[in-house]
Protein backbone atom coordinates (compact mmCIF):
# COMPACT_ATOMS: atom_id res chain seq x y z
CA UNK A 1 0.00 0.00 0.00
CA UNK A 2 1.33 3.68 -0.83
CA UNK A 3 3.08 5.25 2.14
CA UNK A 4 0.62 8.43 2.22
CA UNK A 5 -2.37 6.36 2.88
CA UNK A 6 -4.97 8.54 4.16
CA UNK A 7 -6.56 6.29 6.52
CA UNK A 8 -3.65 5.79 8.73
CA UNK A 9 -5.18 9.58 9.63
CA UNK A 10 -7.39 7.59 12.01
CA UNK A 11 -5.48 4.62 12.64
CA UNK A 12 -1.62 4.79 13.64
CA UNK A 13 -0.47 6.61 16.54
CA UNK A 14 -1.21 6.62 20.12
CA UNK A 15 -3.71 9.62 20.40
CA UNK A 16 -5.88 7.74 17.67
CA UNK A 17 -7.11 4.58 19.99
CA UNK A 18 -10.42 5.70 20.48
CA UNK A 19 -11.10 5.84 16.66
CA UNK A 20 -10.09 1.91 16.15
CA UNK A 21 -11.82 1.44 19.21
CA UNK A 22 -15.00 2.36 17.25
CA UNK A 23 -13.51 0.72 14.18
CA UNK A 24 -13.51 -2.78 16.00
CA UNK A 25 -17.03 -2.46 16.88
CA UNK A 26 -17.54 -2.44 13.35
CA UNK A 27 -14.77 -5.67 12.60
CA UNK A 28 -11.79 -4.09 12.48
CA UNK A 29 -8.92 -6.83 13.72
CA UNK A 30 -5.29 -5.85 15.19
CA UNK A 31 -4.26 -6.61 11.06
CA UNK A 32 -6.59 -4.33 9.88
CA UNK A 33 -5.65 -0.78 10.73
CA UNK A 34 -2.80 -1.13 7.86
CA UNK A 35 -5.19 -2.46 5.47
CA UNK A 36 -6.61 0.55 3.15
CA UNK A 37 -9.96 2.00 4.12
CA UNK A 38 -12.15 2.11 1.31
CA UNK A 39 -15.83 3.04 1.11
CA UNK A 40 -18.71 1.39 -1.00
CA UNK A 41 -21.40 4.46 -1.49
CA UNK A 42 -24.13 2.29 -1.97
CA UNK A 43 -27.47 3.57 -3.60
CA UNK A 44 -29.51 1.12 -3.04
CA UNK A 45 -33.20 1.83 -2.12
CA UNK A 46 -36.57 0.59 -3.23
CA UNK A 47 -37.80 3.66 -4.85
CA UNK A 48 -37.25 2.91 -8.22
CA UNK A 49 -36.53 -0.63 -10.14
CA UNK A 50 -33.38 1.42 -11.02
CA UNK A 51 -31.48 0.99 -7.99
CA UNK A 52 -33.19 -2.22 -6.63
CA UNK A 53 -30.33 -4.69 -7.27
CA UNK A 54 -27.55 -2.25 -5.89
CA UNK A 55 -27.51 -3.79 -2.06
CA UNK A 56 -26.14 -7.32 -3.69
CA UNK A 57 -23.92 -5.50 -6.04
CA UNK A 58 -22.29 -3.71 -3.14
CA UNK A 59 -22.49 -6.65 -1.00
CA UNK A 60 -20.18 -8.41 -3.73
CA UNK A 61 -18.17 -5.19 -3.94
CA UNK A 62 -17.38 -5.54 0.03
CA UNK A 63 -16.88 -9.02 0.15
CA UNK A 64 -14.38 -8.51 -2.94
CA UNK A 65 -12.45 -5.70 -1.35
CA UNK A 66 -11.72 -7.65 2.38
CA UNK A 67 -10.21 -10.69 -0.34
CA UNK A 68 -8.02 -7.99 -1.82
CA UNK A 69 -7.05 -6.97 1.40
CA UNK A 70 -9.10 -3.64 1.68
CA UNK A 71 -11.34 -3.03 4.73
CA UNK A 72 -14.69 -2.15 2.86
CA UNK A 73 -17.47 0.92 4.86
CA UNK A 74 -20.41 0.79 3.73
CA UNK A 75 -22.47 3.65 3.65
CA UNK A 76 -25.73 4.86 1.69
CA UNK A 77 -27.04 7.59 -0.63
CA UNK A 78 -30.16 8.58 -1.70
CA UNK A 79 -32.17 8.51 -4.67
CA UNK A 80 -35.18 9.52 -6.24
CA UNK A 81 -37.38 8.31 -8.94
CA UNK A 82 -37.84 11.02 -12.13
CA UNK A 83 -39.94 8.17 -13.85
CA UNK A 84 -42.36 8.26 -10.68
CA UNK A 85 -42.34 11.54 -9.76
CA UNK A 86 -42.55 13.38 -13.79
CA UNK A 87 -45.34 15.91 -14.41
CA UNK A 88 -45.26 16.73 -10.59
CA UNK A 89 -43.93 19.22 -8.40
CA UNK A 90 -41.67 16.00 -7.09
CA UNK A 91 -39.57 16.36 -9.98
CA UNK A 92 -38.38 19.55 -9.13
CA UNK A 93 -36.37 17.40 -6.22
CA UNK A 94 -34.67 15.99 -9.71
CA UNK A 95 -31.43 17.29 -10.35
CA UNK A 96 -30.94 18.70 -7.05
CA UNK A 97 -30.58 15.16 -6.05
CA UNK A 98 -27.45 15.04 -7.98
CA UNK A 99 -26.06 17.92 -5.84
CA UNK A 100 -26.88 16.01 -2.19
CA UNK A 101 -25.83 12.53 -3.35
CA UNK A 102 -22.58 14.55 -4.42
CA UNK A 103 -22.40 16.07 -1.50
CA UNK A 104 -22.87 13.55 0.78
CA UNK A 105 -20.41 11.00 -0.88
CA UNK A 106 -17.80 13.66 -0.31
CA UNK A 107 -18.92 14.51 3.05
CA UNK A 108 -18.49 10.66 4.06
CA UNK A 109 -15.30 9.56 2.54
CA UNK A 110 -13.46 13.09 3.54
CA UNK A 111 -14.91 12.54 7.02
CA UNK A 112 -13.36 9.37 7.57
CA UNK A 113 -10.02 9.81 5.37
CA UNK A 114 -11.02 6.94 3.07
CA UNK A 115 -8.34 5.28 0.76
CA UNK A 116 -10.92 4.85 -2.02
CA UNK A 117 -14.80 4.76 -2.77
CA UNK A 118 -16.59 2.42 -4.88
CA UNK A 119 -19.54 4.20 -6.21
CA UNK A 120 -22.31 1.78 -6.72
CA UNK A 121 -25.50 3.35 -8.58
CA UNK A 122 -28.66 3.08 -10.88
CA UNK A 123 -30.66 5.88 -11.23
CA UNK A 124 -30.34 9.02 -13.50
CA UNK A 125 -28.84 11.44 -10.52
CA UNK A 126 -26.73 8.59 -8.84
CA UNK A 127 -24.55 8.68 -11.63
CA UNK A 128 -23.33 12.44 -12.31
CA UNK A 129 -23.94 12.91 -8.33
CA UNK A 130 -21.31 10.19 -7.42
CA UNK A 131 -18.72 11.26 -10.64
CA UNK A 132 -18.97 14.99 -9.16
CA UNK A 133 -17.97 13.70 -5.89
CA UNK A 134 -15.30 11.63 -7.26
CA UNK A 135 -13.88 14.33 -8.94
CA UNK A 136 -13.91 16.85 -6.18
CA UNK A 137 -12.25 14.33 -4.13
CA UNK A 138 -9.89 12.97 -6.41
CA UNK A 139 -8.96 10.15 -4.15
CA UNK A 140 -8.78 6.37 -5.95
CA UNK A 141 -12.01 5.63 -7.28
CA UNK A 142 -14.70 3.32 -10.05
CA UNK A 143 -18.20 3.19 -10.78
CA UNK A 144 -20.25 0.55 -10.99
CA UNK A 145 -23.15 0.65 -12.96
CA UNK A 146 -26.83 -0.95 -11.05
CA UNK A 147 -27.39 -2.38 -14.65
CA UNK A 148 -30.07 -2.04 -17.71
CA UNK A 149 -33.19 -3.20 -17.10
CA UNK A 150 -34.61 -5.77 -19.50
CA UNK A 151 -37.36 -4.76 -22.11
CA UNK A 152 -41.20 -5.25 -21.35
CA UNK A 153 -42.79 -6.96 -24.08
CA UNK A 154 -46.28 -7.12 -25.43
CA UNK A 155 -47.72 -8.14 -28.54
CA UNK A 156 -44.19 -8.54 -29.80
CA UNK A 157 -42.82 -5.25 -29.57
CA UNK A 158 -40.20 -4.59 -26.82
CA UNK A 159 -41.72 -1.66 -24.25
CA UNK A 160 -40.05 0.79 -22.09
CA UNK A 161 -41.22 3.58 -19.47
CA UNK A 162 -41.47 5.90 -22.24
CA UNK A 163 -43.67 3.68 -23.83
CA UNK A 164 -46.36 4.65 -21.28
CA UNK A 165 -45.72 8.17 -21.77
CA UNK A 166 -46.68 7.96 -25.38
CA UNK A 167 -49.51 5.52 -24.13
CA UNK A 168 -50.88 8.34 -22.29
CA UNK A 169 -50.95 10.23 -25.45
CA UNK A 170 -52.36 8.11 -27.62
CA UNK A 171 -55.20 7.73 -25.55
CA UNK A 172 -55.69 11.18 -25.13
CA UNK A 173 -55.99 10.98 -29.17
CA UNK A 174 -58.88 8.25 -28.67
CA UNK A 175 -55.80 5.79 -30.60
CA UNK A 176 -55.82 3.14 -27.88
CA UNK A 177 -58.69 2.28 -25.40
CA UNK A 178 -58.16 2.41 -21.46
CA UNK A 179 -57.49 -1.52 -21.36
CA UNK A 180 -54.51 -1.31 -24.36
CA UNK A 181 -53.22 1.80 -21.93
CA UNK A 182 -53.64 -0.63 -18.72
CA UNK A 183 -51.82 -3.48 -20.50
CA UNK A 184 -49.04 -1.31 -21.77
CA UNK A 185 -48.44 -0.22 -18.10
CA UNK A 186 -48.53 -3.40 -16.50
CA UNK A 187 -45.61 -4.96 -19.08
CA UNK A 188 -43.64 -1.94 -19.46
CA UNK A 189 -40.84 -2.51 -16.34
CA UNK A 190 -40.74 -6.03 -15.79
CA UNK A 191 -38.25 -5.94 -12.93
CA UNK A 192 -34.86 -4.14 -11.67
CA UNK A 193 -32.72 -2.21 -13.32
CA UNK A 194 -32.93 1.02 -15.10
CA UNK A 195 -34.81 2.92 -17.86
CA UNK A 196 -34.11 0.21 -20.88
CA UNK A 197 -33.18 2.46 -24.07
CA UNK A 198 -30.56 4.77 -24.22
CA UNK A 199 -31.73 7.60 -22.01
CA UNK A 200 -30.12 9.18 -19.50
CA UNK A 201 -28.92 6.26 -17.00
CA UNK A 202 -27.07 4.10 -19.61
CA UNK A 203 -25.83 7.36 -21.65
CA UNK A 204 -23.91 8.02 -18.28
CA UNK A 205 -22.98 4.41 -17.51
CA UNK A 206 -21.66 4.11 -21.30
CA UNK A 207 -20.27 8.00 -20.82
CA UNK A 208 -18.21 6.73 -17.43
CA UNK A 209 -16.87 3.49 -19.38
CA UNK A 210 -15.66 5.59 -22.41
CA UNK A 211 -13.81 7.95 -19.71
CA UNK A 212 -12.08 4.91 -18.51
CA UNK A 213 -13.98 5.35 -14.61
CA UNK A 214 -15.73 2.04 -14.90
CA UNK A 215 -14.55 -1.06 -16.23
CA UNK A 216 -15.00 -2.29 -19.95
CA UNK A 217 -18.52 -3.94 -20.88
CA UNK A 218 -20.48 -2.89 -17.15
CA UNK A 219 -21.88 0.09 -18.72
CA UNK A 220 -24.39 -2.23 -20.90
CA UNK A 221 -24.79 -4.74 -18.21
CA UNK A 222 -28.62 -5.97 -17.54
CA UNK A 223 -29.40 -5.72 -13.69
CA UNK A 224 -30.79 -9.12 -13.73
CA UNK A 225 -27.86 -11.18 -15.05
CA UNK A 226 -25.10 -12.72 -13.26
CA UNK A 227 -22.05 -10.97 -15.02
CA UNK A 228 -23.51 -8.08 -13.45
CA UNK A 229 -22.71 -9.19 -9.68
CA UNK A 230 -19.46 -10.45 -11.61
CA UNK A 231 -18.55 -7.45 -12.71
CA UNK A 232 -19.24 -5.62 -9.04
CA UNK A 233 -16.29 -7.93 -7.47
CA UNK A 234 -13.79 -7.16 -10.23
CA UNK A 235 -14.39 -3.37 -10.28
CA UNK A 236 -13.39 -3.84 -6.21
CA UNK A 237 -10.50 -5.56 -7.39
CA UNK A 238 -9.67 -2.91 -9.34
CA UNK A 239 -10.38 -0.26 -7.39
CA UNK A 240 -7.79 -1.52 -4.73
CA UNK A 241 -5.24 -2.18 -7.61
CA UNK A 242 -5.69 1.26 -8.29
CA UNK A 243 -5.63 2.43 -4.86
CA UNK A 244 -1.59 0.54 -4.54
CA UNK A 245 -0.70 2.72 -7.66
CA UNK A 246 -2.47 5.81 -6.93
CA UNK A 247 -4.21 6.30 -10.40
CA UNK A 248 -6.48 9.24 -9.18
CA UNK A 249 -9.68 10.18 -11.06
CA UNK A 250 -8.02 13.38 -11.89
CA UNK A 251 -5.42 11.32 -13.95
CA UNK A 252 -8.24 9.39 -16.11
CA UNK A 253 -10.95 12.65 -16.29
CA UNK A 254 -9.19 14.78 -18.51
CA UNK A 255 -10.08 16.84 -21.27
CA UNK A 256 -9.14 14.07 -23.94
CA UNK A 257 -11.26 11.45 -22.00
CA UNK A 258 -13.83 13.53 -21.57
CA UNK A 259 -13.71 13.69 -25.41
CA UNK A 260 -13.64 10.53 -25.66
CA UNK A 261 -16.99 10.09 -23.44
CA UNK A 262 -19.01 12.54 -26.27
CA UNK A 263 -17.73 11.14 -29.27
CA UNK A 264 -19.49 7.80 -27.82
CA UNK A 265 -22.42 10.08 -26.49
CA UNK A 266 -23.30 10.94 -30.11
CA UNK A 267 -22.25 7.49 -31.65
CA UNK A 268 -24.85 6.06 -29.30
CA UNK A 269 -27.38 8.40 -29.40
CA UNK A 270 -27.55 9.55 -25.90
CA UNK A 271 -29.51 11.50 -23.81
CA UNK A 272 -29.30 15.57 -23.74
CA UNK A 273 -28.99 15.85 -20.24
CA UNK A 274 -25.13 13.76 -20.83
CA UNK A 275 -24.53 17.83 -21.93
CA UNK A 276 -25.20 19.49 -18.65
CA UNK A 277 -23.67 16.51 -16.34
CA UNK A 278 -20.60 16.32 -18.04
CA UNK A 279 -20.50 20.27 -17.36
CA UNK A 280 -20.67 20.01 -13.99
CA UNK A 281 -18.29 16.71 -13.74
CA UNK A 282 -15.47 18.89 -15.38
CA UNK A 283 -15.70 21.80 -13.80
CA UNK A 284 -15.64 19.55 -10.16
CA UNK A 285 -12.19 17.92 -12.15
CA UNK A 286 -11.17 20.85 -12.90
CA UNK A 287 -11.47 20.69 -16.55
CA UNK A 288 -11.93 23.20 -19.00
CA UNK A 289 -14.98 22.38 -20.99
CA UNK A 290 -17.75 24.52 -22.99
CA UNK A 291 -20.90 23.94 -24.03
CA UNK A 292 -19.43 24.79 -27.41
CA UNK A 293 -17.30 21.83 -27.32
CA UNK A 294 -20.12 19.31 -27.68
CA UNK A 295 -21.20 21.07 -31.16
CA UNK A 296 -17.97 20.53 -32.30
CA UNK A 297 -17.11 17.00 -31.57
CA UNK A 298 -21.01 16.54 -32.63
CA UNK A 299 -19.84 17.81 -36.43
CA UNK A 300 -17.60 15.05 -36.67
CA UNK A 301 -19.59 11.60 -35.02
CA UNK A 302 -21.92 9.92 -36.88
CA UNK A 303 -24.25 8.15 -34.94
CA UNK A 304 -23.87 4.42 -35.31
CA UNK A 305 -26.59 2.75 -33.16
CA UNK A 306 -30.02 2.22 -33.73
CA UNK A 307 -31.09 2.63 -30.36
CA UNK A 308 -34.47 4.39 -28.32
CA UNK A 309 -36.23 6.77 -28.02
CA UNK A 310 -35.66 7.33 -31.87
CA UNK A 311 -35.11 3.95 -33.25
CA UNK A 312 -35.65 0.79 -32.42
CA UNK A 313 -33.72 -1.45 -29.80
CA UNK A 314 -33.12 -1.08 -26.21
CA UNK A 315 -29.27 -1.48 -24.27
CA UNK A 316 -29.49 -4.63 -23.37
CA UNK A 317 -29.58 -5.09 -27.30
CA UNK A 318 -26.80 -3.15 -27.96
CA UNK A 319 -24.85 -5.27 -24.87
CA UNK A 320 -25.45 -8.16 -27.00
CA UNK A 321 -23.99 -7.04 -30.40
CA UNK A 322 -20.88 -6.03 -28.55
CA UNK A 323 -21.65 -3.15 -25.82
CA UNK A 324 -19.71 0.11 -25.37
CA UNK A 325 -16.16 -1.44 -26.36
CA UNK A 326 -17.09 -2.25 -30.22
CA UNK A 327 -18.54 1.59 -29.96
CA UNK A 328 -15.42 2.73 -28.85
CA UNK A 329 -13.16 0.36 -31.23
CA UNK A 330 -15.03 1.72 -34.47
CA UNK A 331 -14.66 5.53 -33.41
CA UNK A 332 -10.43 4.69 -32.79
CA UNK A 333 -10.05 3.34 -35.96
CA UNK A 334 -12.05 6.37 -37.38
CA UNK A 335 -9.41 9.04 -35.41
CA UNK A 336 -12.41 9.92 -33.65
CA UNK A 337 -10.95 8.88 -29.90
CA UNK A 338 -8.06 9.30 -28.07
CA UNK A 339 -6.27 5.80 -27.12
CA UNK A 340 -3.98 7.38 -25.23
CA UNK A 341 -6.02 7.59 -22.29
CA UNK A 342 -5.47 5.84 -19.31
CA UNK A 343 -8.22 4.05 -17.41
CA UNK A 344 -9.50 2.94 -13.71
CA UNK A 345 -7.50 -0.43 -14.96
CA UNK A 346 -4.08 1.68 -15.42
CA UNK A 347 -4.54 0.12 -19.03
CA UNK A 348 -4.90 2.56 -21.58
CA UNK A 349 -7.91 3.09 -24.02
CA UNK A 350 -5.83 1.21 -26.70
CA UNK A 351 -4.84 -1.64 -25.22
CA UNK A 352 -8.07 -2.41 -23.55
CA UNK A 353 -9.50 -2.00 -26.93
CA UNK A 354 -7.01 -3.87 -29.18
CA UNK A 355 -8.61 -7.18 -29.56
CA UNK A 356 -11.85 -5.67 -30.53
CA UNK A 357 -12.75 -5.86 -33.87
CA UNK A 358 -12.25 -2.88 -35.95
CA UNK A 359 -16.18 -3.44 -37.78
CA UNK A 360 -19.26 -4.47 -35.87
CA UNK A 361 -20.85 -8.00 -35.97
CA UNK A 362 -22.95 -8.96 -39.40
CA UNK A 363 -25.40 -10.81 -37.45
CA UNK A 364 -26.95 -7.90 -35.98
CA UNK A 365 -28.05 -4.52 -36.53
CA UNK A 366 -28.07 -2.42 -33.59
CA UNK A 367 -24.61 -0.87 -34.44
CA UNK A 368 -24.36 0.35 -37.95
CA UNK A 369 -21.40 -0.31 -40.34
CA UNK A 370 -19.20 2.83 -40.35
CA UNK A 371 -20.18 3.33 -43.64
CA UNK A 372 -23.87 3.20 -43.15
CA UNK A 373 -24.52 5.09 -40.01
CA UNK A 374 -28.03 6.50 -38.77
CA UNK A 375 -27.17 9.62 -39.29
CA UNK A 376 -23.89 11.84 -40.91
CA UNK A 377 -23.27 13.36 -37.80
CA UNK A 378 -24.39 13.89 -33.90
CA UNK A 379 -27.62 13.95 -32.45
CA UNK A 380 -27.40 16.50 -29.80
CA UNK A 381 -27.14 20.10 -31.36
CA UNK A 382 -26.16 23.70 -29.71
CA UNK A 383 -28.86 26.21 -30.63
CA UNK A 384 -28.22 29.60 -30.20
CA UNK A 385 -30.16 33.27 -31.31
CA UNK A 386 -31.25 36.10 -29.43
CA UNK A 387 -33.81 33.03 -27.74
CA UNK A 388 -30.66 31.39 -26.15
CA UNK A 389 -27.28 33.34 -26.25
CA UNK A 390 -25.56 31.27 -23.92
CA UNK A 391 -26.61 28.04 -26.07
CA UNK A 392 -29.62 25.51 -25.53
CA UNK A 393 -29.54 21.72 -26.47
CA UNK A 394 -31.48 19.61 -29.26
CA UNK A 395 -31.69 16.31 -29.69
CA UNK A 396 -31.90 16.32 -33.59
CA UNK A 397 -32.35 12.41 -34.34
CA UNK A 398 -35.72 11.13 -35.63
CA UNK A 399 -37.20 13.98 -36.71
CA UNK A 400 -38.95 14.67 -40.20
CA UNK A 401 -38.79 18.14 -39.78
CA UNK A 402 -35.47 20.02 -38.81
CA UNK A 403 -36.94 23.40 -39.11
CA UNK A 404 -39.87 25.07 -38.14
CA UNK A 405 -41.26 28.75 -37.69
CA UNK A 406 -44.45 28.97 -35.85
CA UNK A 407 -46.63 30.79 -33.52
CA UNK A 408 -45.46 30.57 -29.45
CA UNK A 409 -47.91 28.96 -27.34
CA UNK A 410 -46.51 30.28 -23.77
CA UNK A 411 -46.98 28.21 -20.86
CA UNK A 412 -45.85 29.61 -17.16
CA UNK A 413 -45.32 26.07 -16.18
CA UNK A 414 -44.92 22.29 -17.45
CA UNK A 415 -48.67 21.23 -15.86
CA UNK A 416 -50.33 24.00 -17.53
CA UNK A 417 -49.11 23.07 -20.83
CA UNK A 418 -49.83 19.55 -20.69
CA UNK A 419 -53.66 20.20 -19.67
CA UNK A 420 -53.67 22.46 -23.16
CA UNK A 421 -52.32 19.05 -24.98
CA UNK A 422 -54.65 16.37 -23.23
CA UNK A 423 -57.31 19.21 -24.15
CA UNK A 424 -56.09 19.31 -27.88
CA UNK A 425 -55.54 22.55 -27.97
CA UNK A 426 -52.21 22.15 -29.42
CA UNK A 427 -52.41 22.35 -33.58
CA UNK A 428 -49.83 21.39 -35.89
CA UNK A 429 -47.35 24.59 -36.83
CA UNK A 430 -47.08 25.48 -33.18
CA UNK A 431 -44.06 26.50 -31.14
CA UNK A 432 -44.73 25.05 -27.25
CA UNK A 433 -42.43 27.35 -25.04
CA UNK A 434 -42.85 26.38 -21.40
CA UNK A 435 -40.91 28.87 -19.09
CA UNK A 436 -40.24 29.15 -15.19
CA UNK A 437 -38.77 25.76 -15.30
CA UNK A 438 -35.11 26.33 -15.35
CA UNK A 439 -32.49 25.62 -12.59
CA UNK A 440 -33.61 28.90 -10.44
CA UNK A 441 -37.20 29.24 -11.73
CA UNK A 442 -38.15 25.91 -11.10
CA UNK A 443 -36.51 25.61 -9.48
CA UNK A 444 -34.80 22.01 -10.29
CA UNK A 445 -34.89 22.28 -14.17
CA UNK A 446 -38.01 19.43 -14.09
CA UNK A 447 -37.71 17.28 -17.40
CA UNK A 448 -40.06 17.48 -19.48
CA UNK A 449 -41.28 13.64 -20.70
CA UNK A 450 -45.01 13.93 -19.67
CA UNK A 451 -45.92 16.93 -22.42
CA UNK A 452 -43.32 15.32 -25.42
CA UNK A 453 -44.60 12.35 -25.05
CA UNK A 454 -47.81 13.12 -24.82
CA UNK A 455 -46.74 14.82 -28.40
CA UNK A 456 -45.47 11.72 -29.58
CA UNK A 457 -48.88 9.78 -28.73
CA UNK A 458 -51.16 12.28 -30.36
CA UNK A 459 -48.88 12.43 -33.38
CA UNK A 460 -47.77 16.12 -33.12
CA UNK A 461 -43.82 15.24 -32.96
CA UNK A 462 -42.84 16.22 -36.82
CA UNK A 463 -45.46 19.37 -36.55
CA UNK A 464 -45.15 21.08 -32.95
CA UNK A 465 -41.96 22.39 -32.03
CA UNK A 466 -41.24 23.20 -27.67
CA UNK A 467 -38.86 24.67 -25.94
CA UNK A 468 -38.49 25.17 -22.50
CA UNK A 469 -35.92 26.38 -19.83
CA UNK A 470 -36.00 23.19 -18.27
CA UNK A 471 -34.51 19.55 -19.28
CA UNK A 472 -35.76 16.41 -21.18
CA UNK A 473 -35.69 13.22 -20.05
CA UNK A 474 -33.08 10.96 -22.32
CA UNK A 475 -36.43 9.34 -23.58
CA UNK A 476 -37.64 12.59 -25.13
CA UNK A 477 -37.17 13.27 -28.69
CA UNK A 478 -38.63 15.13 -31.67
CA UNK A 479 -38.32 18.83 -32.35
CA UNK A 480 -37.69 20.02 -28.97
CA UNK A 481 -35.33 22.50 -27.58
CA UNK A 482 -34.31 22.28 -23.59
CA UNK A 483 -31.69 23.85 -21.22
CA UNK A 484 -32.57 27.31 -23.04
CA UNK A 485 -30.11 29.87 -21.06
CA UNK A 486 -30.55 32.46 -19.68
CA UNK A 487 -33.99 31.32 -18.42
CA UNK A 488 -36.48 33.06 -17.45
CA UNK A 489 -35.93 33.80 -14.16
CA UNK A 490 -32.96 35.71 -14.85
CA UNK A 491 -34.82 37.87 -17.68
CA UNK A 492 -33.50 35.50 -20.47
CA UNK A 493 -35.03 36.43 -23.81
CA UNK A 494 -37.36 33.32 -23.02
CA UNK A 495 -39.49 35.16 -20.08
CA UNK A 496 -40.55 37.84 -22.75
CA UNK A 497 -41.74 35.48 -25.10
CA UNK A 498 -45.64 36.39 -25.99
CA UNK A 499 -48.92 34.44 -27.35
CA UNK A 500 -48.63 33.89 -30.89
CA UNK A 501 -45.34 35.06 -31.67
CA UNK A 502 -43.29 33.98 -34.45
CA UNK A 503 -40.26 31.81 -32.94
CA UNK A 504 -37.99 29.81 -35.48
CA UNK A 505 -36.17 26.24 -34.63
CA UNK A 506 -33.69 25.47 -37.15
CA UNK A 507 -31.42 22.43 -35.82
CA UNK A 508 -29.86 22.67 -39.41
CA UNK A 509 -28.43 26.44 -38.56
CA UNK A 510 -28.16 25.79 -35.03
CA UNK A 511 -30.67 28.30 -34.69
CA UNK A 512 -33.24 29.55 -31.88
CA UNK A 513 -34.94 32.93 -33.07
CA UNK A 514 -37.75 35.06 -31.40
CA UNK A 515 -38.55 36.90 -34.99
CA UNK A 516 -39.43 40.02 -33.40
CA UNK A 517 -37.79 43.27 -33.83
CA UNK A 518 -34.44 44.88 -31.65
CA UNK A 519 -36.85 47.35 -30.51
CA UNK A 520 -39.69 45.52 -29.32
CA UNK A 521 -37.10 42.84 -27.59
CA UNK A 522 -35.65 45.64 -25.21
CA UNK A 523 -38.87 47.57 -24.74
CA UNK A 524 -40.21 43.62 -23.49
CA UNK A 525 -36.68 43.81 -21.13
CA UNK A 526 -37.20 46.88 -19.56
CA UNK A 527 -40.35 46.32 -18.63
CA UNK A 528 -40.11 42.85 -17.65
CA UNK A 529 -40.05 42.06 -13.81
CA UNK A 530 -38.61 39.54 -12.23
CA UNK A 531 -41.38 36.81 -10.37
CA UNK A 532 -41.07 36.22 -6.35
CA UNK A 533 -39.19 32.58 -5.92
CA UNK A 534 -41.48 28.92 -5.71
CA UNK A 535 -39.95 28.33 -2.54
CA UNK A 536 -38.19 30.66 0.03
CA UNK A 537 -37.26 27.20 2.81
CA UNK A 538 -35.57 24.06 2.18
CA UNK A 539 -33.79 22.60 -0.33
CA UNK A 540 -35.25 23.81 -2.91
CA UNK A 541 -34.52 27.65 -1.70
CA UNK A 542 -31.20 26.97 -0.83
CA UNK A 543 -30.36 25.15 -4.69
CA UNK A 544 -31.75 28.41 -6.30
CA UNK A 545 -30.03 30.90 -4.50
CA UNK A 546 -26.79 28.82 -5.67
CA UNK A 547 -27.53 27.15 -8.81
CA UNK A 548 -25.49 28.55 -11.78
CA UNK A 549 -26.91 28.58 -15.22
CA UNK A 550 -27.87 25.47 -17.36
CA UNK A 551 -25.23 26.42 -19.95
CA UNK A 552 -22.40 25.93 -17.23
CA UNK A 553 -23.95 22.33 -15.65
CA UNK A 554 -26.30 24.17 -12.89
CA UNK A 555 -23.40 23.72 -10.36
CA UNK A 556 -23.86 24.59 -6.83
CA UNK A 557 -20.01 25.67 -6.06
Amino acid sequence: MPDNKRSQIITQGAQHAPSRAMLRAVGFTDGDFNKPIVGVANGYSTITPCNKGLNELSRKAEQALHEAGAMPQMFGTITVSDGISMGTEGMKYSLVSREVIADSIETCVQAESMDGVIAIGGCDKNMPGAMIAIARMNVPAIFVYGGTIKPGKYKGQDLTIVSVFEAVGQHSAQKIDQEELLQIERHACPGAGSCGGMFTANTMSSAFEAMGMSLPYSSTMSAEDEEKLISSGQSAEALVNAIKKQILPRDIITRKSVENAIAVIMAVGGSTNAVLHLLAITHAAKVDLTIDDFEDIRARVPVICDLKPSGRYVTADLHEAGGIPQVMKMLLVNGLLHGDCITITGQTIAEVLKDIPDTPRADQNVIRPWNNPMYAQGHLAILKGNLSTEGAVAKISGIKNPKITGPARVFESEETCMQAILDRKIQPGDVVVIRYEGPKGGPGMREMLSPTSALIGEGLGDSVGLITDGRFSGGTYGMVVGHVAPEAFAGGTIALVQEGDSITIDAEQRLLQLNISEEELEQRRAAWQPPEPRYTRGVLAKYAKLVSTASKGAITD
